[in-house]
């Protein structure tokens, strides 16, 4: 007699389950996810305004730079679209950023 297999609930367990969709976890990958989509969203509400370029341009610019490193070791789809969306959400905040004042403005010369 087959047996209902009980669904994990949950923010985490859904996460969970689009990252690591191959079945093994991916600690470090789903790290450099996690990074670059808060570094982007940080990147992407700073840019909104004019004193925080120096937060903004150098967030944007980590952002960049871990989701570039993460897609070329990223291992799922679901690690590759996050990443993506981090990326651009990070670029929108680092160009706004660089257009506001750049990544030293008003603190060199």
């Amino acid at each position: 007699m087959t047996q209902a297999a009980r669904q994990p609930r949950g923010l985490r367990s859904l996460l969970s389950g689009v990252l690591n969709s191959d079945g093994k976890p991916h600690p470090v990958e789903n790290t450099f996810v996690a990074v670059t989509v808060v570094l982007g969203a940080l990147a992407f509400i700073s840019s909104a305004f004019d004193n925080l370029h120096l937060l903004s341009s150098w967030s944007g610019l980590v952002g960049i730079l871990t989701g570039a490193w993460g897609q070329f070791i990223s291992a799922t789809t679901g690690e590759r679209f996050l990443l993506i969306i981090g990326l651009g959400a990070s670029a929108i905040g680092f160009f706004l950023g660089m257009a506001h004042g750049g990544l030293f403005g008003g603190v060199i010369g």
